[in-house]
């Protein structure tokens, strides 16, 4: 589902397990693969973002400035 130009949002279930499987359409859009790792990010404020490699060391920098201010 298109929210916003750029911003997509989609449902997907939990298993028994714990797992969840990201839709085609999201694989495709960013590139996921078998194999591939994502990094997970939880606050208990604002909720779980799932990243895929290319974001993650970006992101890591930018998450631990903005703790150090």
């Amino acid at each position: 589902m298109n929210i916003h130009e750029g911003k997509y949002a989609w449902m997907v279930k939990i298993g028994e397990k714990g797992q969840i499987v990201i839709p085609k359409e999201a694989r495709e859009m960013f590139e996921l693969h078998p194999g591939d790792e994502i990094l997970v990010l939880g606050d208990t404020s604002r909720g779980i973002a799932i990243l895929p490699k290319a974001k993650q060391q970006d992101t890591i920098k930018q998450v631990f400035s903005e703790i150090e201010e």
